[in-house]
């Protein structure tokens, strides 16, 4: 069986969500994850935000013109007046849940259960369509069987008890409907997986089914070599190792969330990138073979802060990393690139939250230099050090763009680069040019 995720451009519309049937009804019987509409997620973190600041009258006001967009969709959806009915009584459930909220003490528990209603409205949306279409596809719900633990991270032993016998209630339907993102914890209540986490949704129950493949339907025909949105001419990469996807993906490449990659691997299932919009495209295939000797793309992580620690002290020192990285990690802050001489080292978050009690902290140890605006660049491939010449032609490419630190050898895929954001595309149309 196959895992299909469309994220939220896929189904953004009545017609998006009936190209989305006809692709998911090819008599294969699969599991099909599905995003809110796109921007919905956006809007209920508006409403919160409106509850948040004891504005009932704002939250309703976005509730109203919110559920007036999903009016619209249910009209041009279906055709029956049956199933229009249908739609308003489930969608209304919703939308009285969520105002529910403008009338009580409003947390973060509260902001979770509506975080939830995109998710739970567009496959609710797709899943009345497809039977109204004759397809007798099942709704699996994810509250059921999704979970995570403590710790925030999902409870894969729960996953894989509760799925199968949800999918053994209904062993003949050709189609399983779910939602991505959404799960409850450890305490029953409704949780998240984070923004992204539909990704992580489908990764997680291609694991827990051992699933043929799973397939990441998104409007791009798969990982390009470059950032399409500063350069021009970039193309698909169509085969990447698990370790290369990661590596693009958590710097920078947002066709796919860097959670997704880890569950497939684990089960070695093939994942594919694929473009809703061109559905015979062939996109992106992640797995455990890769061509060697190849550097495959380049990738951008914005937002990055570098914080410089020099110390007299550090030289010929044992302890001195520990007890810097032990600050970082006191604030539960994550660093991204770390480079080291005889007197200093330079590190890099994307987290800035706790950024002056990190100085302060750091402070006790030596000289602290921090450069905000900064942009990491990723060049991701088979880069393994006897592959000669490879880091020449990186740095050969950026010889005219001043490059704050270089981090090489950390993994065999990946020379990582960080430089000012105002030289961010200039940067990224030479490695373009030199590389592909």
């Amino acid at each position: 069986m196959k895992v299909l995720k469309f994220g939220g451009t896929s189904v953004g519309s009545a017609q998006r969500m009936k190209d989305v049937a006809k692709l998911i009804c090819d008599g294969e019987q699969k599991i099909v994850v599905l995003s809110a509409m796109s921007g919905t997620t956006n809007t209920l973190v508006e409403i919160s935000d409106y509850l948040y600041k004891k504005n009932p009258e704002g939250a309703n006001e976005t509730i109203n013109k919110l559920e007036k967009k999903y009016a619209g969709v249910i009209e041009e959806l279906y055709s029956t007046d049956e199933y229009k009915n249908k739609a308003k009584e489930t969608l209304k459930f919703n939308f009285d849940l969520i105002r529910s909220f403008t009338k009580s003490l409003f947390t973060m528990f509260e902001e979770k259960v509506i975080l939830a209603q995109g998710e739970l409205m567009s496959t609710a949306l797709v899943n009345m369509y497809l039977n109204e279409t004759g397809v007798k596809s099942v709704m699996i719900p994810a509250l059921d069987y999704m979970r995570i633990d403590k710790n925030g991270e999902p409870d894969t032993a729960y996953i894989k008890e509760h799925l199968p016998k949800l999918l053994e209630a209904a062993p003949d339907a050709p189609i399983y409907i779910t939602q991505g993102f959404i799960c409850r914890n450890p305490y029953g209540e409704i949780d998240n997986l984070k923004r992204g986490g539909s990704d992580y949704s489908a990764s997680l129950i291609g694991g827990a089914i051992k699933a043929e493949e799973i397939q990441i339907w998104t409007d791009i025909d798969g990982m390009h070599n470059n950032d399409p949105r500063y350069v021009e001419g970039t193309k698909p990469v169509r085969e990447l190792l698990f370790e290369e996807a990661a590596e693009l993906a958590y710097f920078g490449a947002k066709i796919l969330h860097p959670t997704c990659i880890l569950p497939a691997k684990i089960n070695n299932i093939p994942v594919r990138l694929l473009n809703t919009m061109e559905p015979d495209a062939p996109g992106t295939t992640i797995y455990n073979k890769s061509e060697g000797g190849k550097i495959k793309a380049v990738a951008a992580k914005d937002g990055i802060t570098a914080i410089k620690i020099k110390s007299g002290r550090m030289l010929l020192a044992y302890g001195f990393l520990r007890k810097v990285f032990e600050i970082f990690e006191s604030y539960r802050t994550a660093i991204d690139m770390i480079t080291t001489s005889e007197v200093g080292v330079s590190v890099t978050i994307d987290n800035t939250k706790y950024l002056n009690e990190i100085i302060d902290d750091l402070k006790k140890f030596g000289t602290v230099t921090v450069d905000e605006d900064m942009v990491i660049i990723c060049v991701v491939g088979d880069l393994e050090w006897n592959n000669i010449g490879f880091e020449t032609k990186v740095l050969d490419a950026m010889k005219d763009i001043p490059v704050r630190m270089v981090s090489y050898g950390g993994s065999n895929y990946n020379i990582s680069m960080l430089i000012k954001a105002e030289d961010k595309k200039r940067a990224l149309e030479s490695l373009s040019k030199h590389l592909f």
